[in-house]
């Protein structure tokens, strides 16, 4: 009887672990597209600043210069989103070109590899992104 017990619970133990998902990469978006719906513009990114971060963290040079360069097309999308919230009509465009010039410092820093300047600048990209969040 606990022979059985214990070889039910190692079955359920060893179901229960797996590894962690893979993150899926962000596809470019083809530059043809129609304008996209903020929301879902804002949401893309974060997940490629939070995809930055942990290239960075783990010093995949070529992954966070590939990151910057979907931001960068991504904040270039976000300047002519589609259902922008009342409170950044008007600041929008700004706002989207500083994120998309932070994008553009980034992929030529990951490119030097140099550590500190990638950090201060993941950093004012984490802000940018999150001033634009909805609420």
């Amino acid at each position: 009887m606990s022979r059985s017990l214990c070889l039910g619970f190692l079955c359920l133990v060893f179901a229960g672990c797996r590894l962690p998902a893979e993150r899926m990469p962000v596809v470019a978006l083809p530059e043809d597209s129609p304008p996209l719906p903020y929301a879902e513009l804002l949401t893309r990114a974060s997940l490629i600043a939070s995809a930055a971060n942990e290239s960075f963290f783990v010093d995949r040079w070529l992954e966070l210069e590939d990151n910057a360069k979907s931001l960068e097309q991504t904040a270039r999308f976000l300047a002519k989103a589609t259902e922008v919230p009342a409170k950044f009509k008007d600041t929008l465009a700004v706002q989207a070109a500083d994120l998309a010039k932070e994008a553009v410092k980034l992929k030529d820093i990951a490119k030097a590899k140099n550590v500190k300047e990638a950090n201060e600048i993941l950093q004012r990209i984490t802000l940018k992104i999150r001033e634009l969040r909805l609420e």
